[in-house]
């Protein structure tokens, strides 16, 4: 009988100022056996040093650090692996260009259980996108922001003028809002404390009341950048 090959864990290196946060991740992410912290950081040259000398599967990275800062250092360490920001900031501009710069996820603290953080390393290293809840409310804003630059500032609290066509109920919104920011369905099913199976039926709702078949389709219609009635539904 053929034993079992043993898949190697995957590596993690921390990057943070704080002392206490990068113990703190470290034990959190100790809990799992197929996740082990290759090396810790205090500051982005430190980290960009460590990622080349340790050849770590996954950069866990915070923004404001003295000296060279997490964004700073962002553009050369997705050079070498994949990052998923880590910190205390939550504006949407900083958001905004860490997922320009190349970060692969978004995980504000406080907002994230030991599981989700396990699930979120696992998501990155495998190229999949990954937010916390104000993370991804950030990346909502700035999509629909760019979708429609000709809203002013007294249309902001204002739903887009096509989503009241498609008859979505409030949950249905809330579900297709967090679609259209990257989420998948085990993280909108623990932001809106509901289980995978419902999140489903919303979603079969949600397309069959926008007639598209992918999340693609069904994103590029909520956040109007294509028009009901077109691309061969009409």
């Amino acid at each position: 009988m053929t034993p079992s090959v043993l898949t190697p864990p995957l590596r993690v290196l921390i990057a943070d100022d704080n002392p206490v946060v990068r113990a703190g991740l470290a034990a959190l992410l100790a809990t799992t056996r197929d996740i082990e912290v290759a090396a810790d950081a205090a500051d982005g040259r430190e980290a960009l040093h460590l990622t080349r000398l340790h050849a770590p599967d996954v950069v866990l990275l915070d923004v404001r650090m003295p000296g060279v800062d997490g964004i700073s250092a962002l553009p050369h360490l997705v050079r070498l692996a994949p990052v998923l920001m880590l910190t205390y900031s939550q504006e949407t501009e900083i958001v905004r260009e860490a997922l320009l710069l190349g970060a692969g996820g978004y995980l504000v603290h406080g907002e994230f259980t030991p599981d989700h953080l396990v699930a979120a390393v696992r998501d990155v290293h495998a190229g999949r996108a990954h937010f916390s809840p104000t993370a991804a409310s950030a990346v909502l804003a700035e999509l629909r922001a760019s979708s429609h630059p000709q809203r002013t500032v007294g249309q902001s609290s204002e739903r887009l003028p096509n989503h009241s066509v498609f008859g979505l109920s409030s949950r249905e919104e809330e579900v297709m809002d967090l679609i259209a920011s990257g989420m998948n369905n085990q993280q909108i099913a623990a932001t809106c404390f509901i289980s995978e199976k419902t999140v489903k039926n919303h979603i079969n709702r949600i397309f069959a009341k926008l007639q598209t078949a992918t999340r693609s389709e069904a994103i590029a219609r909520w956040l109007g950048t294509a028009r009901p009635g077109v691309a061969g539904h009409g």
